[in-house]
């Protein structure tokens, strides 16, 4: 169809690759989801580091694409952080999102929460612990902080889209790196640290499409140029940036003879 000249889509990685096959000759601007990873060094802000965590893993009860889901501490400062982290997820009341104290409300169906539910029995069979959290009223689950999460479980692996935040720890920052990118997505991703040598690290080595400094990935404005690579899409978002994806550039050349 010659009317149709760009296909923007968000939504899960299965149904835009699909329509990539379908789109042959169109420019494409997909936006897939997400598995965000954050970095806590040893030198961050831990007060701050955890409530921005908390913040960034269960606003929305999790279901946005950059929602905070995989946490890897230096295992320095990773006891300490854990408490911030099930310190400040206990204020954040969940239940009826009409209720003006409610910060956590319910899954979009029953559907999702079941999944959301199955993925953490998953995760508790390969021996994960569940520091706070893990219980279900109907559709709303409690936001959920687990650790010894295997790679391989889909609370891992998966994007989660619920509020749930696994914590893992690290002893070199590069190690860190590497777990964070060791996903099929990339869409952003929060550091924490005091170290420009590890910030500039961060920001050539990690894979995605935003590093967010001293800031949880859920982080976004709309003059940003916001998408990410691998599963997690291509083509950027943003006021600049979408008006680009949706142009197409053309050369003119005027000679004077």
């Amino acid at each position: 169809d010659r009317r149709l000249v760009t296909l923007s889509f968000t939504g899960s990685a299965r149904v835009g690759w699909a329509l990539q096959g379908k789109a042959i000759g169109k420019k494409l601007a997909l936006e897939l989801g997400g598995n965000a990873g954050v970095i806590v060094h040893k030198d961050a802000n831990l007060e701050r580091a955890a409530l921005r965590c908390a913040s960034g893993g269960f606003s929305y009860a999790g279901q946005t694409c950059i929602s905070v889901q995989r946490i890897f501490v230096h295992k320095e400062v990773a006891k300490k952080f854990e408490e911030l982290l099930v310190a400040e997820t206990g204020k954040l009341h969940a239940g009826d999102p009409l209720k003006k104290e409610t910060f956590v409300g319910p899954l979009i169906d029953t559907g999702a929460a079941d999944r959301v539910m199955l993925w953490i029995d998953e995760a508790k069979k390969g021996g994960a612990r569940i520091l706070v959290g893990g219980t279900r009223v109907g559709n709303v689950i409690a936001p959920t902080i687990l650790t010894g999460v295997k790679r391989d479980a889909k609370l891992c692996a998966e994007e989660a889209f619920g509020p749930v935040v696994i914590v893992d720890t690290y002893e070199n920052f590069a190690d860190a790196v590497e777990a964070v990118n060791d996903s099929r997505y990339g869409l952003q991703a929060g550091v924490f640290t005091d170290s420009t040598t590890l910030i500039n690290q961060a920001v050539e080595q990690l894979e995605v499409g935003g590093v967010i400094i001293n800031e949880v990935p859920t982080y976004r404005a709309d003059q940003m140029p916001y998408g990410g690579v691998k599963d997690s899409g291509m083509g950027r978002e943003g006021l600049r940036y979408a008006m680009e994806e949706y142009s197409e550039r053309k050369t003119v050349v005027q000679w004077h003879g």
